[in-house]
């Protein structure tokens, strides 16, 4: 039971997903962990698993031996960064991939659960959610690799074995500056997409704001008056795109967001669509996507003869349009 509602209101909630052709998808924190106790010291560092037997019950040997603040040292030490605000739970202890294992395996059968986003992977070596990711077989999963460095993510995603996906954090630090009057920069030096899009595209999901990002945190949010220009884009490029709640229930962009994902539908444009750049001027860019959709971003109106006359308007906003072939 928590604030939001019980067990059987959560597997409603997800059959009703699913009655609807949507998976579900569960948010997997699994680097850090807060503590349901203290332990003799003082110190929170005792965790329940909530089951009537041992199963991540866990005290501080199970912490990351360098991580000073929770643990006693037994533990191993860190795989990956550390994570002061709560204890960093040992990754390399077999008990804690085996029990971390079994808790997904029973979010998938019993509560209904289709993938996973792995939280803060950068906390622990990309070989442990290979072996997350073996061990439960998600029919989705995308980490959360908060980098803009897109090789250094394409290497993570190899070493998590290839089949997780991860956030594109590259393509949403340059579409964002980009529609500040630096839309040149959405070209890269091979003549593709900047992001993860334009050398892994089929592990790339791409987005415009999350929680983090957006939202009520604000740590660095897309630009608010140029947010329906980032969606013109990821929208119509290869990639997973993902829709952030606020923009699409809050902000009143539901109808222009739709007609981009009908457009998407409708052309069949995919994770590893191939992308034509035709201008990438600092006011204007446009390219064509599978040679049957072009997107235009950018202040500049006139956009020549870039789009050829077999080609039809099917949406249009505030510096944005897409046009469909015909």
């Amino acid at each position: 039971m928590t604030k939001y509602g019980n067990q059987d209101e959560l597997k409603a909630l997800i059959k009703a997903l699913h009655d609807k052709g949507i998976q579900s998808v569960a948010d997997i924190v699994i680097n850090h962990r807060t503590a349901a106790k203290q332990d003799g010291r003082g110190i929170w560092c005792i965790f329940e698993g909530g089951t009537d037997d041992a199963r991540l019950d866990w005290g501080p040997s199970f912490i990351c031996g360098d991580d000073v603040t929770y643990s006693d040292g037994k533990g191993n030490p860190d795989s990956g960064e550390g994570y002061p605000p709560a204890p960093d739970i040992d990754h390399v202890n077999p008990q804690v991939q085996q029990e971390l294992s079994d808790w997904m395996n029973w979010l998938k059968t019993e509560i209904g659960f289709n993938g996973w986003r792995f939280d803060f992977v950068k906390g622990y070596a990309p070989q442990y959610t290979k072996v997350y990711m073996e061990k439960t077989n998600p029919t989705f999963a995308v980490g959360e690799n908060w980098n803009t460095d897109r090789q250094a993510v394409r290497d993570w995603v190899n070493a998590a074995g290839g089949t997780v996906t991860a956030f594109d954090f590259a393509t949403k630090g340059v579409l964002q500056d980009a529609v500040q009057g630096q839309l040149s920069k959405l070209k890269d030096s091979n003549g593709g997409p900047p992001g993860l899009i334009g050398i892994m595209p089929g592990n790339a999901v791409t987005f415009i704001d999350n929680h983090d990002t957006g939202s009520t945190q604000k740590i660095w949010p897309f630009p608010s008056d140029k947010v329906m220009q980032g969606y013109a884009y990821i929208l119509t490029h290869p990639g997973i795109p993902s829709i952030f709640y606020d923009h699409f229930f809050d902000w009143g962009l539901k109808g222009e967001i739709s007609k981009l994902t009908m457009i998407r539908i409708r052309n069949g444009i995919k994770a590893s669509s191939t992308v034509r750049i035709l201008a990438s001027d600092p006011d204007l860019y446009v390219a064509a996507i599978d040679d049957k959709v072009i997107a235009k971003i950018g202040p500049r109106y006139d956009v020549g003869n870039l789009v050829p006359k077999n080609f039809r308007l099917a949406t249009s906003g505030n510096d944005y349009a897409v046009w469909e072939k015909h």
